[in-house]
């Protein structure tokens, strides 16, 4: 009887799947009786595939733990979840690994691809596009966002070396409470038992990390997402930002990404809106009472008229006074070039 090559690769990526399967699971996925299934690995036992029996009230068969198995099976939905995957975390900075390890990982599985879906996945891999791509992309080295990633996960400290942004070395010991990827960095965010606070550090700054031993309980409170987001909008810029705008504080944060902003109280409209600095404080509908004050630290202030004006709500400079004036010198041109006409060619 010839055997059912399809069938007998089904199973086989049933079991790469991971696990025990039992014999009546695997029967009734592939469709045949129990028996069946029983030869169907017998063929793969004798393709030099290692298929393990497992004895016991919830035995079955698995793949030998830490086994690489050829052929890479994906189907049309795996293979483009893959190689978009690669090429989305090249192109973002997200890749933790030289450049070259992306690209080397999707030459090997083109290679492996039959020729009809290789030739259509490179149709939409040449033709999609990447938006807003981080201005510049820091992946660390693998060496060390796994042993951080293990000590996130098993809340163990972690001695590290780290490079600040002004240069010198130095020896960190740090309870590490997650990592978090944003803007085409990863950073590591706990506590740094050297001065005894928390920080957040770059880990493409990380070097020499070695976990050591015992354990720590990360606290209450915000999570990692959160701990970086507000670390980088306090960071100590130029100029310390305040302004007050129109709507609650959950409505501003839709508009004004957390490490950019740090949106806090709520209070009644400030005094002098109605003919103030605000880009658009003069509305005929009537104002809510609910204003919010926004915090920024900034290096330059040229490009904050254009995002307060962006936010399309009344807004009040509390400070800087600078601000006011860039503010209504962005507003007058705005102004003028409504009122302008096209050059006519």
């Amino acid at each position: 009887m010839s055997r059912p090559v399809s069938r007998v690769l089904t199973l086989l990526e049933l079991l790469q799947a991971g696990g025990v399967r039992t014999v009546a699971d695997l029967a009734g996925r592939l469709g045949v009786a129990e028996r069946t299934v029983r030869r169907y690995v017998d063929h793969l036992i004798d393709l030099d595939v290692p298929v393990e029996s497992v004895r016991g009230r919830y035995g079955g068969y698995r793949l030998a733990p830490g086994h690489r198995m050829p052929p890479l099976m994906l189907t049309d939905d795996e293979a483009l979840a893959v190689l978009l995957g690669l090429v989305s975390g090249r192109r973002t900075g997200l890749t933790a690994a030289a450049d070259a390890a992306g690209e080397t990982a999707a030459a090997k599985i083109r290679r492996v691809l039959p020729e009809r879906l290789r030739r259509r996945l490179d149709a939409v891999l040449d033709s999609v596009a990447f938006t807003a791509p981080p201005a510049e992309s820091a992946a660390p080295e693998t060496a060390v966002l796994l042993p951080v990633a293990d000590a996130v996960r098993h809340h163990r400290p972690v001695a590290m070396r780290y490079t600040g942004g002004r240069g010198g070395d130095g020896e960190r010991t740090l309870y590490p409470y997650g990592l978090v990827a944003h803007a085409g960095r990863w950073y590591v965010t706990g506590r740094d038992l050297s001065v005894g606070a928390d920080r957040t550090f770059r880990l493409d700054r990380v070097a020499g990390v070695r976990i050591l031993p015992g354990s720590f309980e990360p606290p209450a409170g915000p999570d990692p997402a959160e701990r970086v987001l507000t670390a980088l909008a306090t960071a100590p810029y130029r100029h310390a930002v305040t302004v007050w705008v129109q709507g609650t504080a959950e409505e501003i944060r839709t508009r004004l990404p957390g490490s950019v902003a740090i949106v806090g109280a709520e209070a009644p409209g400030p005094g002098g809106v109605s003919g103030g600095a605000g880009a658009g404080a003069a509305r005929s509908a009537p104002e809510p009472e609910t204003w919010s004050r926004v915090e920024m630290r900034v290096e330059r202030l040229d490009w904050l008229p254009g995002v307060l004006a962006s936010l399309d709500r009344p807004f009040a400079v509390e400070r800087p006074e600078e601000l006011r004036d860039l503010v209504a010198d962005f507003a007058g041109r705005l102004m003028d070039s409504a009122r302008r006409t096209p050059p006519h060619g």
